[in-house]
């Protein structure tokens, strides 16, 4: 492991993905890596309920992890992976919280619990919902505050030379001059754009195109 995401997800965390293993810091792990995969979705639960994980093993293979579930954790990660450097993706609260509102929001694991809710949608839920955000979703000025008290959580306990903030608006120069790697020709990547993300055939695909698996 050599990059460790701490932003919460819809910072963009996806185009991260795309750029870290345009980078050769791939394959990186990203919650959508978790959609057909049921063995890691009950060791993202287990963490989440405080039970012990084998990160080595869940993350076998894997040169970096962004997004939720793995930004949750950050502070495991760090202390199995110590040489691994740390980007915490920022942005705007207020653009946040409306594009988390208007995205995963709307998907089964932020609704009340149901009895035939499946493994991922109650892993999400304890990660994300009841975790990270710690049940305070539908209270946006309370909701911010844990966004930016994790970032700040972020700052304080990661070593400056480990750590890069980083907003995706800011392109390949930040991010390689961080991880010491040339600045590619192509353009940075943008993924997961609002309108593909609610648009289901669409998200399908992009799913498809960017989940990755160790060799």
């Amino acid at each position: 492991m050599k990059v460790i995401g701490a932003g919460f997800g819809r910072t963009g965390t996806l185009s991260l993905k795309g750029a870290l293993e345009e980078l050769g810091f791939g394959p990186c792990y990203h919650m959508i890596e978790t959609f057909d995969r049921e063995d890691d979705k009950e060791a993202w639960l287990d963490a989440a309920k405080g039970q012990p994980v084998n990160w080595k093993t869940l993350l076998s293979g894997y040169r970096s992890t962004v997004d939720w579930p793995g930004c949750a954790f950050y502070r495991q990660l760090m202390g199995v992976f110590p040489e691994a450097k740390v980007i915490l993706t920022v942005r705007d609260p207020e653009a946040w919280y409306e594009s988390v509102a208007q995205t995963i929001n709307t998907r089964p694991g932020a609704q009340p619990p149901a009895p035939d809710d499946s493994l991922g949608v109650r892993m999400i839920r304890a990660v994300v919902w009841e975790g990270s955000l710690q049940g305070s979703f539908r209270d946006k000025a309370r909701t911010i505050e844990i966004f930016e008290d994790h970032n700040q959580e972020v700052r304080e306990s990661v070593p400056k030379d480990r750590l890069l903030e980083f907003e995706v608006k800011q392109g390949w120069e930040p991010l390689c001059d961080f991880l010491e790697v040339p600045v590619p020709r192509q353009p940075f990547p943008r993924l997961n754009e609002r309108a593909v993300f609610n648009d289901p055939d669409a998200f399908a695909e992009l799913v498809k195109e960017r989940v990755s698996r160790p060799a």
